[in-house]
């Protein structure tokens, strides 16, 4: 990778491939991607689930699934995973997330108890799944933010986006 300044000052990257490719495609890096994404993804639903029992939780299984799409991303380029993942996708899941969220805590709420109160919900084993439920919907809001917040600092990058970066 080179890097030059332009008459505005402003530094451009190239590499081998040229200068419209933000980065290379690797065989290496595709297959261990395909290999390890599944496992990361994995571990993020883990956490996010393990969070009702001890450590971890919504926020850091949230996480380690956005690395996994960023991994995927970064892997096979950032404009199909971003086509994969629309912005309307992205928004659904955000908005999926916190209705779970409130979801939960206004069930309480609605059977005479605090938000957020599991043990006022009239369900067996309540605060466990109250809890899971509530993590698990930390955790989409958490892994859509870093990817929504990965896709806009790419578009910054794209030569394609250029036009609107500078609007």
């Amino acid at each position: 990778m080179s890097s030059s300044s332009t008459a505005d000052g402003d530094d451009e990257f190239s590499v081998a491939n040229g200068p419209d490719r933000p980065y290379v495609e690797s065989p290496i890096i595709m297959a261990t991607v395909r290999i390890v994404a599944p496992f990361v993804f994995t571990l993020g639903a883990f956490v996010m689930f393990h969070g009702a029992d001890s450590a971890g939780g919504g926020f850091q299984g949230g996480v380690i699934v956005g690395t996994a799409i960023l991994m995927i991303a970064i892997a096979f380029g950032v404009g199909p995973t971003r086509d994969w993942l629309s912005a309307s996708m992205l928004t659904v899941l955000v908005v999926f997330g916190v209705a779970l969220f409130m979801g939960i805590g206004l069930a309480a709420v609605a059977s005479g108890g605090a938000f957020l109160e599991y043990t006022a919900i009239p369900v067996a084993h309540s605060s466990k799944y109250g809890i899971e439920l509530v993590e698990v919907g930390i955790g989409i809001i958490v892994s859509v933010t870093v990817v929504g917040l990965f896709f806009a600092l790419a578009a910054g990058h794209s030569n394609e986006d250029d036009e609107e970066v500078a609007e």
